[in-house]
């Protein structure tokens, strides 16, 4: 009986409570036919793996790099998430306290002490969160779009005026048309 309990602990130890789903092959498609770039840094970067990748009702895609290092399920802090969103109107921060440097020729906002970079560029912001500033920094001199031509360290497009994009109702706010009533 005892060697039983003792194997069962033993079972248990080598458990991985982190289970690492496949990325849905939509998502991934939908990356590469975005009608927008969509940023990444590649299948890994830094020894991290691409672990999640979302799209969400906003229209941006999330890549997210490394197992949660808190949280989990629907809340889940990554040592990298590259978020790329189709709204270049709008840069995120608000009033927080940020720097601002020139980044692959474009500018860039950091914030949180540079675990945060945030770039305006062509018709995307893209969005770097980092656990350290030296990976958010290594991130976003490599990050090319996974669906248009881009050189890692090379040049950024500059940012394009607003494209519109937030003043447009998403899918699911527009309703769905049935048909004539009879």
């Amino acid at each position: 009986m005892t060697l039983c309990a003792l194997c069962a602990v033993l079972l248990c130890a080598c458990g991985d409570t982190l289970q690492t789903k496949p990325i849905p092959h939509n998502i991934l498609e939908s990356m590469v036919i975005s009608p927008f770039p969509v940023y990444w840094a590649g299948a890994s970067f830094q020894g991290l793996s691409i672990t999640d990748a979302t799209h969400d009702p906003s229209g941006a895609y999330s890549v997210q790099y490394g197992n949660c290092l808190q949280g989990g399920q629907g809340v889940c802090v990554s040592p990298l998430r590259i978020v790329t969103s189709p709204d270049n109107s709008f840069l995120p921060g608000g009033s927080a306290p940020r720097a601002t440097k020139l980044l692959r020729g474009v500018p860039a906002l950091l914030a949180r002490g540079g675990r945060t970079i945030v770039v305006a560029t062509g018709n995307v912001v893209v969005d770097v969160y980092a656990t350290t500033a030296s990976l958010a920094g290594a991130a976003a001199q490599t990050v090319v779009p996974i669906n248009a031509p881009g050189t890692p360290q090379g040049q950024l497009p500059p940012q394009l005026p607003d494209s519109g994009f937030g003043s447009k109702p998403l899918p699911s706010q527009t309703p769905a048309s049935r048909g004539p009533l009879r």
